[in-house]
């Protein structure tokens, strides 16, 4: 996805998670999921695990400067799962969250999946999220592949 805004030329694309930038967003993203819950419900995916063959990762960049991530793991032949969506905090609120939201929609859809299902925080915290996912057609699920009931966590899917 390439497009002009305001605020830049907005890029999303495939990265091999190998840059300091990403490694940074990634870690601040991990400590975000602890500092709300408590590590047995922590369910992202650190930087070795994201590199897996059944996970694509991918960067949006403003600019060329790093403002975001999400990644696409499957599931089967037709079910993904999104997993570390984040947005730096100096680029919250631009749409950015949506427009990687929707970037990996249509990876999805252009996979043949015909499913897509997340697993996200309860808490306060993770409440717009819960409201982007909702807008874009997710629902509260029961928990699917290794996820569990939890008090800090819900699944969400959609159907493609």
């Amino acid at each position: 996805m390439t497009q002009n805004e305001a605020t830049g030329e907005i890029t999303i694309a495939q990265d091999d998670l190998s840059g300091a930038d990403i490694r940074a967003l990634l870690e601040y993203h991990l400590a975000q999921m602890a500092a709300h819950s408590p590590i047995c419900s922590v369910h992202a995916f650190p930087v070795e695990r994201l590199r897996a063959p059944d996970v694509t990762f991918y960067a949006l960049r403003v600019s060329d400067r790093l403002a975001g991530c999400g990644a696409l793991k499957q599931i089967d032949a037709g079910h993904g799962e999104l997993k570390s969506m984040r947005t730096d905090p100096a680029f919250v609120r631009r749409g950015l969250g949506e427009a990687m939201l929707l970037h990996l929609i249509a990876e999805a859809r252009a996979r043949g999946y015909t499913r897509l299902s997340l697993e996200t925080g309860l808490p306060e915290p993770f409440h717009p999220a819960h409201a982007l996912y909702r807008k874009h057609g997710f629902e509260r699920c029961a928990p699917f592949g290794d996820y569990f009931e939890d008090p800090f966590s819900m699944c969400m899917t959609r159907m493609l």
